[in-house]
């Protein structure tokens, strides 16, 4: 029994060595390296996460083995070499998907309005299939047929996957396309509109101004008819339908108007300042000369707080200057008899 005792120490030693570097001194260096913000920190330690402490038991096995070898037989030898390199190879393989999914959603975030999930989990799955293959080839599996089978079996899956495959080249086709981009404010021909948030590997999710999500496939989604208020610019034009009244100085409402439309773009689209409001009459109406307002916001969803503050701001100044906004009027003549 004396024999056991050095391989047995070792692997112990090894599992102690592991959980103190995982529980403290790897989450001490953690917060270290986070707090001073060094790029790709975060994305490294997450791809470690739990895989450092099999890295050091299949150290301590790996050393357990050698110092065991004079009393296990060849066979047995073999056989546990294959499994700690089959394990160590899972584990590089893990880390090496993680590495690449992180750092793809890295690259790809600071392209505006690329998808992240649909990209990130095809880096994914080719570091995945390539580490499979690498382990195949390890332990002495020939590669070559399971390729030639995989292609041949690959039609039969091809038929029965068509939609699953179809939602997949849709979602290429769109980011490739640039049609939809995360962050574009859509509205679909069936009334949905919102945010897009992400496109996956099937289908594509759109988050309502309510905060509930829409869930629209992306072969679908690729062949309907909808408005990307995000292209080719975020910035629209905002458009306000006014009247006043027939006694009004229709210079001085088109002055107090346009003062009051930059206003309210300094309070939400200082960038846009230099494109200055305008309005145009356009109608003697039954009750009032209309005209519209335009103006500019930086994106979609500023039409709601722009169209607010303009309302309150008019309204007010117009009171200030004794500019009427008329409403209707019916005048009932009742005949007696």
């Amino acid at each position: 029994m004396t024999q056991w005792i050095l391989p047995t120490a070792l692997i112990l030693v090894s599992l102690l060595i592991g959980v103190v570097c995982e529980k403290f001194l790897f989450q001490r260096l953690k917060k270290i390296i986070v707090q001073k913000q060094i790029p790709g920190s975060r994305i490294i330690f997450q791809a470690l996460h739990r895989v450092t402490f099999i890295w050091f038991v299949l150290a301590g096995f790996s050393s357990a083995l050698v110092a065991a070898s004079p009393h296990l037989s060849p066979e047995l030898k073999i056989l546990l070499q294959q499994i700690i390199t089959i394990i160590f190879l899972c584990s590089v393989t893990l880390v090496l998907a993680r590495l690449s999914g992180g750092f793809v959603n890295v690259f790809i975030r600071k392209t505006e309005g690329v998808s992240t999930s649909l990209i990130s989990n095809l880096a994914k799955a080719a570091v995945l299939v390539l580490g499979a293959l690498i382990i195949l080839q390890t332990v002495g599996v020939q590669i070559t047929p399971i390729v030639t089978t995989l292609g041949i079996g690959g039609i039969a899956v091809g038929l029965a996957l068509q939609d699953t495959l179809a939602n997949l080249f849709s979602g290429f086709y769109l980011i490739i396309s640039k049609q939809v981009r995360t962050g574009d404010y859509v509205k679909l021909d069936e009334g949905h509109e919102g945010y897009v948030t992400d496109i996956t590997w099937r289908n594509t999710t759109i988050k309502e101004l309510s905060n509930n999500v829409v869930i629209v496939p992306n072969s679908k989604l690729a062949s309907a008819i909808f408005t990307n208020y995000h292209l080719p610019a975020k910035e629209i034009t905002l458009t306000m339908n006014v009247g006043v009244s027939y006694d009004s100085d229709l210079e001085q409402v088109e002055r107090v108007t346009v003062e009051v439309a930059k206003e309210v773009m300094r309070e939400i689209a200082p960038e846009l300042i230099e494109n200055e409001p305008y309005i145009r009459f356009h109608t003697f109406g039954d009750f009032s000369i209309d005209f519209t307002l335009y103006m500019r916001v930086s994106e979609y969803f500023d039409q709601r707080m722009g169209k607010h503050l303009f309302v309150k701001k008019l309204h007010k100044r117009y009171q200030e200057l004794g500019i009427l906004i008329p409403f209707p009027i019916r005048e009932l003549y009742i005949q007696k008899s």
